[in-house]
């Protein structure tokens, strides 16, 4: 990276960063350097009848200089605490360097250091740390974001939220509760792995890489495998391999693990996503709306202390049981059609001439066009926990037939909050039947549904050798976390969300310029100028672009040969003719 690319800023860290390592100061130290307090525990387990030394280390968030003595804050992973520092504590011989010229001058804000000394109130009552030794453990090079205030103003905040999402490590240092959502995602596994361990069940992991995209109607990511020159399929559930398990003998497995749907992005999608699934033998579909009930409520109360959460101005709870309602008699408490009987067509006319719905084609089936309906009428309305049950055969490509309701299915989706949090069914393990229904897949997609499902042979296969009564459910995790956290985004729960690619500012290549006869390094004072397309200096005269370059050279010490007024007018009629 040339200088000049850099910020003011940038350029003065790197000065400091030579002239400490010119004073013998390794500013990225190799060494351990054991600590044996965090700042919370300091401030919690503080006495004050009791001196106690501590060693701890963070990143420096503030500093104010006071002459002999200062004052810093400290950031560690659990919190801050402030350090009183003085010249002749940390220099306690003739050579005051280490404070009137490192600490002083040469650490910045965001610089990792180490900190021995002895825990104590100062005279405002603040909680503290009297410094005796400081050790710098990791220069930053790259100013940190930090706010200051001013009349009551707040400036610089970090808080677009393109630059959090695409910063992720500068938002979880500078703005507060970032880190704690994430914490509060690792209760959420956490909790979710102990409930189903407990339960008996076993972990597994499947292949993400997979050669049909099979366990849901969606549509894949296609990659190339060279060894076997086939394309394959990022998965886009672990539904099939999951239900082979249950072929194999286990009682119920489980997996939590990334599912990629390549259907675009939004403030609830993101195209790369976490799901859980969960098998277990001899269950159905009633057994796991119970299971469920238990599973979350526990979960909330882990989180937040108690089965409810705040979710923007509702609150949202948890506690069981949660209502119980068949996808048909909400659409007809929705919108007053009674779907029970109706052909693919008749639901066609409802769908285009009653209910006015855009954007229905021929190839939407019986299924689809009932989810469109429900999604457009009834999803947005359940805030409270709802299990809509008893979906149609049509959407429902690998449930079984409900045992006294024809043309339905033993399945539930979970709403909540106005949106699908988890979908499970009794599963369907008639290997013929199943083998008709994936028949009916392809005819959908042999109309255009670019999102039914793939047979596949394999998993047929292993149903033929017998696969027990089974209950499954999938839980979107990232969902579940928005939800358990109150957070309105999905970007907000997931640490490095998908974004489009960083605009890039154009600008002419050095080769371009080198054909004007501008030497590399005169580029790199050009871009610094403003100039950054060879266009930008077409109406500049050469005397004033000369004063200007000259500036940029003087200003940061680059000492280069200025280019004469000839030259430069050379680069501008070149600039002129292209």
């Amino acid at each position: 990276m040339n200088v000049l690319e850099l910020s003011e800023q940038e350029i003065g860290r790197r000065q400091s960063l030579q002239e400490l390592r010119e004073m013998g100061i390794d500013p990225y130290p190799a060494a351990e350097f054991p600590t044996n307090a965090y700042s919370t525990d300091i401030k919690e387990q503080f006495k004050e009848d009791e001196q106690r030394e501590v060693v701890i280390a963070g990143r420096m968030m503030g500093r104010r200089v006071m002459g002999k003595a200062s004052f810093a804050e400290l950031q560690d992973s659990k919190g801050r605490i402030q350090v009183y520092i003085t010249r002749d504590d940390i220099c306690p011989g003739e050579d005051k360097e280490l404070y009137n010229k490192v600490f002083k001058k040469l650490l910045d804000i965001g610089d990792f250091i180490g900190v021995k000394g002895e825990v104590f109130k100062t005279q405002m009552g603040e909680i503290s740390v009297h410094a005796k030794e400081i050790t710098l453990l990791a220069k930053s090079l790259k100013p940190l974001p930090v706010v200051k205030y001013k009349d009551g103003e707040a400036y610089d905040k970090f808080e677009d939220p393109e630059q959090r999402y695409r910063q992720r490590y500068v938002d979880l240092v500078v703005n507060e509760g970032v880190k704690d959502t994430f914490l509060k995602r690792a209760t959420v596994l956490r909790t979710m792995r102990q409930f189903f361990d407990e339960a008996g069940y076993t972990e597994v992991e499947t292949p993400t890489l997979q050669s049909i995209a099979g366990g849901a109607s969606a549509r894949p990511f296609i990659t190339h495998f060279n060894a076997l020159n086939v394309d394959m399929y990022m998965r886009i559930a672990t539904e099939l391999y999951l239900k082979r398990l249950i072929v194999g003998g286990f009682e119920g497995v489980y997996e939590i693990g990334k599912n990629f749907r390549n259907e675009g992005m939004d403030r609830f999608h993101n195209p790369e996503f976490t799901c859980m699934e969960l098998y277990v033998q001899y269950k159905d579909y009633n057994w796991m709306m119970s299971f469920t009930e238990r599973l979350l409520e526990k979960i909330c109360t882990e989180v937040n202390g108690k089965p409810e959460v705040q979710v923007g101005d509702k609150v949202i709870s948890f506690k069981a049981p949660f209502r119980r309602l068949p996808i048909l008699d909400a659409i007809k408490e929705k919108t007053g059609f009674d779907l029970n009987g109706k052909t693919e067509e008749e639901i066609r006319h409802i769908a285009v001439n009653e209910l006015k719905l855009e954007e229905i084609d021929e190839s939407f089936g019986k299924g689809k066009l009932i989810d469109e309906i429900f999604g457009e009428f009834c999803e947005g309305t359940y805030v409270q926990p709802t299990f809509i049950t008893d979906y149609p055969v049509e959407m429902s490509p690998l449930t079984k037939m409900h045992r006294s309701k024809p043309g339905l299915t033993e399945r539930f989706e979970l709403m909540v909050n106005g949106k699908e949090l988890a979908n499970a069914y009794s599963e369907l393990n008639d290997p013929i039947d199943q083998e008709e229904r994936f028949l009916d897949q392809m005819h959908l997609a042999d109309k255009g549904d670019d999102e039914a499902m793939i047979i596949d042979q394999d998993f047929l296969r292993s149903l033929q050798y017998g696969m027990p009564p089974t209950s499954g459910i999938g839980i979107g995790i990232d969902r579940l976390v928005m939800l358990m956290t109150g957070k309105e985004y999905i970007q907000e729960v997931l640490l490095f969300p998908q974004m489009k690619p960083e605009p890039k500012i154009p600008q002419s290549s050095v080769k371009e310029w080198a054909e004007l006869g501008v030497a590399e390094d005169w580029v790199y004072v050009l871009r610094k100028a403003g100039f950054n397309l060879i266009s930008d200096i077409r109406d500049e005269k050469a005397q004033g672009l000369q004063q200007k370059l000259g500036e940029i050279n003087k200003k940061y010490k680059l000492g280069y040969e200025k280019p004469s007024v000839d030259d430069i007018q050379q680069w501008i009629d070149g600039a002129k003719e292209k």
